[in-house]
């Protein structure tokens, strides 16, 4: 068996609680308008690597309850292979979307993966976190992203392994933290002389990546933010399968911040993921402005 990516990390049943008129207080109880179950984590990934046309799968602990029985079912609909191993519990997050962001709640046992569980699936990328790069079989293209714990402990020490990868993906606020640097490009440019690619995403404001000392730039689309939650995820998702499509960097970047910026529309962040044709549309919707910039960036 081979498989284009496979996702390493957590995967969380996701429980969106959407349309609250305000995040509930202590001893107070609100309302929601709809309440949605989807794939979080690593399989926000996977499934927007799916629907960019690649295949996808994910190595991560799901239980034999009820919300890890719920996740393989989800995963299988969406053409994900769920390749282990099992636990006993599944991680699960509380999502309460409100004022254009999100609070979370997660409950996390502790897991651990095994690299032999990814080699047998021979991919041609993996994504897994900065602190798990032992997870990257040789041979296969390596992506790291960061999260809020792996940015504290990468502030102290960022491993030379790093030089193994294809990209580093993380959010402006986890690379600031990381580099000390007080803008998105500074710290791009910092991270960028330990891995190929650095890539900061900065929400609504697109992002920015550096490679091999070039810097490029991406705005996002103006959209009606509904849901955030997953943005992070599927902008990894595009940014891969752009790379495994060899394609220039400024376009690559471009497609993933629009990739990122569509999914906020819809709630949850796996199930708002959407098609290769629809981001395709997207971007041939983009101002005039937006597009002459990419297409100078292309030629150069």
């Amino acid at each position: 068996m081979s498989i284009d990516v496979v996702c390493t990390g957590m995967v969380f049943l996701d429980l969106t609680f959407e349309g609250l008129n305000a995040l509930p207080e202590n001893g107070r109880e609100r309302w929601a308008s709809e309440l949605h179950a989807a794939p979080g984590g690593a399989a926000t990934t996977a499934i927007g690597i799916t629907r960019l046309g690649y295949s996808a799968a994910v190595i991560a602990p799901l239980g034999r309850d009820v919300p890890g029985r719920s996740l393989r079912a989800m995963l299988d609909a969406q053409g994900v292979l769920c390749a282990g191993p099992e636990s006993e519990r599944t991680p699960v997050t509380v999502v309460l979307p409100f004022a254009g962001d999100r609070a979370m709640v997660t409950y996390e046992p502790p897991a651990t993966i095994d690299s032999a569980e990814i080699e047998r699936l021979a991919p041609r990328a993996v994504v897994t976190n900065a602190t798990q790069l032992e997870l990257v079989p040789d041979g296969a293209a390596g992506y790291a992203t960061v999260g809020d714990s792996e940015a504290g402990a990468l502030a102290n020490h960022l491993p030379p392994e790093l030089g193994r990868l294809r990209a580093l993906l993380m959010n402006d606020l986890e690379a600031e933290r990381i580099t000390g640097m007080t803008t998105a490009e500074e710290a791009a440019r910092a991270l960028a002389e330990h891995v190929e690619t650095a890539v900061v995403s900065r929400g609504a404001a697109g992002a920015v990546a550096v490679s091999r000392g070039e810097l490029v730039t991406a705005s996002a689309p103006m959209v009606e933010a509904r849901d955030t939650t997953g943005a992070g995820d599927l902008l990894v998702a595009a940014w891969v399968a752009g790379d495994l499509k060899g394609l220039p960097l400024a376009e690559r970047l471009q497609r993933a911040v629009v990739y990122a910026a569509l999914s906020v529309q819809r709630a949850t962040g796996a199930m708002s993921a959407v098609t290769l044709e629809e981001l395709e549309h997207a971007l041939g919707e983009l101002d005039p402005v937006s597009r002459s910039a990419l297409a100078k960036e292309e030629a150069q």
